[in-house]
């Protein structure tokens, strides 16, 4: 097990790949060697340097919620600097956690007992039924615009199976979506089947993204599309979302995206990283193509599978991978199951905090982000 520095004076777990995992094309050189293993863990730890003094005041937030937690993280404008209507505003801005638990009921519970007035109404229900709701759409619930330490927080619990599983199969993409980009690892325990989810969901990142773009391209295009992943869909972009928000998150943080994703460009066989230059060049011969579409997780491969192949006919889904490879819009085949991932998570989980957070709190959240939306669009004309 690997560790790496997690903030001031704290380290962290990183990630390590269970053995006999099955690998991404990007992992096939990284699992030739410890060395490499090494590395492709690195990346995973995800824990940067961010906003200053970010760290102490993060674990004292932390303090005020139950620490049964198998991974718990910070993300979002009030943790990395972006540009657009967040710019220089970060120190103000609400600040976003998740906490994964193994078991849902019983950190509900505890925090029903440490931090009842977070709740919305639903808290009269008690902690199963909070677990059973959580479990729809994706998997995940929010408390939103709860006061913490002088600032407003939200945050929200996932059980560890399903993150698990996002990370793995892009279920839903949501949560992994959002570890697909920086964020500050707060703790992080040695749940070894987590810690390989975790590397495996950034190379399956990479290998969509690699689909989706021409043979030449730069780390900026790269991380462009790595950052759009988990919005291809989302009907928030439509309404409620800053539109240029992908392009916020990457300009001011490429160096975080570099630390995540550097080693295993480095390491994958099927591209040709200039560093110095900030250019990549990948296999797009329908070989390269079909070897990327049959390592993508296997929510997207279905997704892909039921876009192509015409209902009745049960074809193989290699068969119909190996026919999208040679096909010229794959590309466009592959975003389109990704967004018909996220659309539907998107969707319910949007339902569901009109539950979670109740009418005031998704009035008052839903007009914030209406504002920043707006202000960005203004910006963007003027």
């Amino acid at each position: 097990m690997a560790a790496a520095p997690g903030g001031r004076g704290r380290c962290v777990t990183v990630p390590l790949p269970l053995p006999g995992a099955a690998s991404p094309p990007c992992a096939a050189t990284a699992a030739a060697s410890a060395g490499g293993r090494e590395k492709a863990a690195e990346v995973a730890a995800m824990a940067l340097p961010v906003l200053s003094s970010s760290g102490v005041k993060f674990r004292r937030v932390l303090a005020h919620f139950p620490q049964e937690l198998s991974l718990a993280f910070a993300y979002g404008s009030g943790v990395f600097r972006q540009a657009g209507p967040s710019a220089g505003h970060s120190e103000n801005n609400m600040l976003d956690f998740v906490f994964a638990v193994d078991d849902s009921v019983t950190w509900h519970m505890m925090n029903l007992l440490k931090n009842k007035s977070h709740y919305s109404f639903l808290k009269v229900f008690g902690p199963k039924q909070i677990s059973n709701i959580q479990s729809y759409g994706a998997g995940i619930y929010y408390n939103t615009l709860v006061p913490c330490n002088g600032r407003m927080i939200k945050y929200g619990v996932i059980s560890t199976d399903a993150l698990i599983d996002d990370l793995l199969h892009w279920k839903t993409l949501y949560v992994a979506g959002r570890l697909q980009k920086p964020v500050k690892i707060l703790t992080q325990n040695e749940n070894g089947k987590l810690q390989a989810a975790l590397v495996s969901n950034l190379k399956s990142a990479v290998t969509a993204a690699f689909l989706m773009l021409p043979e030449s391209f730069s780390e900026e295009d790269l991380y462009m599309q790595i950052a759009g992943l988990s919005y291809s869909g989302d009907f928030r972009m439509i309404i409620g979302e800053d539109r240029s928000k992908v392009q916020n998150i990457v300009k001011p943080n490429v160096p975080y995206f570099q630390k995540l994703y550097s080693n295993i460009l480095q390491d994958c066989p099927q591209v040709v990283y200039k560093h110095h230059l900030g250019r990549l060049e990948i296999d797009k011969s329908p070989e390269g193509q079909f070897t990327q579409l049959m390592a993508l997780p296997k929510n997207l491969q279905q997704k892909i599978t039921s876009l192509v192949d015409p209902p009745g006919k049960n074809r193989d889904v290699e068969e119909i991978l190996l026919q999208v490879a040679h096909d010229p819009d794959c590309g466009l085949v592959v975003h389109q199951g990704i967004s018909g991932i996220v659309r539907s998570s998107s969707i319910v989980q949007s339902a569901k905090t009109i539950l979670t957070a109740g009418a005031k709190k998704s009035v008052t959240y839903s007009v914030k982000k209406l504002y920043k939306m707006t202000k960005g669009w203004l910006k963007k004309t003027s």
